[in-house]
C-alpha cells in the first residue's frame, strides 16, 4: 500500500506544495541530513538512524515509513511500526517497542501503530508539517483498520518544573493549559489523547526518563 499526497501549507501567508509519501532507499541521505539538523552535537551522531535501521523501516513496515517534502526538497519523517498492545498493562520502555529503532519485532498482526519518530528540520517546524505526518499515520491506521495510533512524547519542560512538582501534576498542568510543553501540546494540538506516563521510558535528561503515552483511536472501530 503505496502512500502519497499533495497539500498545500503555508509560509506565513505564501501556500506551498507539499507532498507526504513512503521514503525509499533513495531518501536515505536527506533522512539523516534531516537528523543531523534536529538533533546537533552534543547530541551523538551514534543514535541517528543509520542505513541498516532505515533499511529494515522500509522493508518490514514501508507503510510505516513516512516523509513530507516543501517544493521537493525533503524536511520530514516519520516512522512507524505494528504491535499488539495491551491498554491494561502499558508501561514499555522505547527501546524494547521499537527493537531500539531496527523494527524487527514488527507484527502484521498487531492491533496498533507505534510511533518510533517523527523529525521536522527546525526551520520548517511553524508549517504544520508534523501535524501533517500524524495525519497521514492516522489515514494508514484506518487503511489498516488497526485500533490506534500510540507512541510515547517526551516532556522536554518537566525538568524545570521538577523541584516543584511531581511528573503527574506536570502533565496535568499541560492537560489544563497552565504549562506549554513543546512537545506534549503539539502531539494534543494533533489530536492525541492520553494514556498514562511511563517510568524509564526513554533516557532523556530534560523528561527526568519519563515518557507520557498519548493514542488516537480509530473512530472506525
Amino acid at each position: 500500500m503505496a502512500y502519497r499526497s499533495e497539500v498545500f501549507v503555508f509560509d506565513g501567508g505564501r501556500p506551498v506544495r507539499a507532498v507526504v509519501r513512503n521514503y525509499t532507499k533513495d531518501d536515505f541521505a536527506d533522512i539523516l541530513r534531516i537528523q543531523s539538523e534536529c538533533f546537533p552535537p552534543p547530541f551523538p551522531s551514534t543514535l541517528w538512524w543509520n542505513e541498516e535501521q532505515l533499511t529494515n523501516h522500509i522493508s518490514l513496515f514501508p507503510e510505516g515509513a513516512l516523509c513530507v517534502e516543501v517544493d521537493g526538497r525533503l524536511v520530514g519523517s516519520l516512522t512507524g511500526l505494528c504491535v499488539q498492545f495491551d491498554p491494561a498493562h502499558p508501561s514499555h520502555r522505547w527501546e524494547e517497542m521499537t527493537d531500539n529503532g531496527y523494527i524487527r519485532n514488527h507484527n502484521p498482526k498487531g492491533n496498533t501503530l507505534y510511533i518510533v519518530d517523527i523529525a521536522v528540520s527546525p526551520q520548517y517546524r511553524k508549517w504544520g508539517l508534523g501535524k501533517l505526518l500524524l495525519q497521514a499515520m492516522y489515514q494508514v491506521v484506518i487503511e489498516l483498520k488497526l485500533e490506534r495510533l500510540l507512541g510515547g512524547g517526551r516532556m522536554p519542560g518537566y525538568h524545570l518544573h521538577a523541584p516543584e512538582m511531581t511528573v503527574d501534576d506536570y502533565v496535568q498542568a499541560v492537560m489544563s493549559g497552565d504549562i506549554n510543553d513543546p512537545v506534549i501540546t503539539f502531539l494534543l494540538r494533533c489530536g492525541r489523547t492520553p494514556v498514562a506516563v511511563v517510568e524509564n521510558y526513554l533516557e532523556d535528561e530534560e523528561s527526568l526518563n519519563y515518557g507520557f503515552l498519548m493514542e488516537w483511536k480509530n473512530p472506525f472501530n
